[in-house]
């Protein structure tokens, strides 16, 4: 029996795992924060997706399509891609733990990069794999050190691009030469949530129609505005999509989901409004933090990593926006004690983000 009551002991591996914290969402003292911490659409839903999810509401006493039809419909439509190698979960967080329950376990091995998205090493240690860290170099993935640490027992390789937290990306041809070396026994995922923000990316889609093992992840959190509805979708190999669907509960989905996800994809017009409100103001927060002595490596999503002389510093310019009600994003879990990752907000949210900055290293 467990020290810890009278219940069994869990499996191998799930007492590793850290409970994951979420950005904050509120300030006290400040009615209205400006959150900044998510990586969140600051203009939220497409107006569209939010009508279809009010209409919606009037069937959810009934069971919601356990095939995903019509959104893996629209996706498909929108990326060119076969709705058959499609496959949608609750974020695209669930997609990454149906591949380490298909393909790891104990004896296994999952990899990922030194400041890779907090989900690699917790669906790792949730089905008893080991996960492995390799470094990367400058805050971006260094694909020498992934290939070297594959090694006969990796079953997954987890490559973010663009990458969380640091916004860092890879280009075609380097993640090729990393498809290259991945042997048949093993999977590289690209896990592109941020894709959408790349002018011409396809978040890896091409890779993934051209190899049996190699998958790509996407999410509806990021620019479609629907991180409290948890929409995610995932596409591979048409065996291997069968294999995941084994896994997946028959109504992951909730009826408004589907409704929400499938309207917001239809209403290219406001996404890509948002796209290019970000990307410019992206480069707006990135030369003003520039200016003020900050590192910021050149991003691809929607935030920016500002990295500080040390820890204190990053402390207390977190500390110092809290007092201006700017909620903003500490990564010491991912390994940079001395960064904050910040939202791409509103652009009027950008403005008092830069303010509170030269306030902070007091200039005018």
């Amino acid at each position: 029996m467990s020290a810890r009551g009278t219940y069994p002991d869990p499996k191998a591996g799930i007492m590793q795992i850290a409970l994951y914290q979420g950005g904050l969402s509120a300030l006290q003292g400040h009615q209205n924060p400006i959150k900044l911490s998510s990586n969140e659409n600051p203009f939220g839903p497409s107006p569209k997706a939010r009508a279809a999810i009010e209409a919606a509401a009037a069937d959810m006493h009934r069971y919601p399509d356990t095939g995903h039809t019509a959104l893996r419909a629209a996706i498909g439509a929108l990326h060119g891609l076969d709705p058959d190698r499609i496959i949608c979960g609750v974020g695209s967080d669930e997609v990454i733990q149906f591949l380490c329950h298909a393909f790891a376990g104990q004896g296994d091995e999952v990899l990922f990069t030194e400041h890779g998205f907090a989900m690699y090493r917790i669906c790792a240690l949730m089905v008893g794999a080991t996960p492995v860290e390799v470094p990367e170099a400058d805050f971006r993935v260094d694909i020498d050190a992934v290939i070297a640490g594959i090694t006969p027992r990796t079953r997954l390789v987890f490559i973010a691009n663009p990458a969380n937290p640091t916004g860092t990306f890879l280009s075609h041809e380097e993640l090729t030469r990393l498809a290259d070396t991945i042997p048949p026994n093993c999977l590289m995922v690209i896990d592109a949530a941020y894709a959408e923000f790349v002018d011409g990316y396809d978040g890896g889609a091409s890779l993934a129609t051209e190899r049996d093992n190699v998958v790509m992840t996407r999410t509806f959190s990021k620019l479609y505005g629907l991180g409290g509805l948890r929409v995610g979708w995932g596409y591979g190999a048409k065996g291997l999509i069968e294999i995941l669907t084994r896994l997946r509960q028959p109504f992951n989905l909730s009826t408004l989901a589907l409704a929400g996800a499938e309207a917001a994809i239809a209403d290219q017009d406001f996404a890509q409004n948002s796209v290019r409100i970000n990307n410019a103001e992206r480069d707006t927060l990135t030369r003003g933090l520039r200016d003020l002595g900050i590192k910021v490596s050149d991003s691809e999503a929607n935030f920016i990593l500002a990295r500080f002389e040390d820890e204190a510093t990053a402390d207390a310019a977190d500390a110092f926006f809290k007092s201006r009600g700017i909620i903003v994003r500490a990564p010491k879990s991912y390994k940079i004690p001395h960064g904050l990752r910040i939202t791409i907000g509103q652009p009027e949210d950008n403005v008092h983000v830069l303010a509170a900055m030269r306030a902070f290293r007091g200039t005018k």
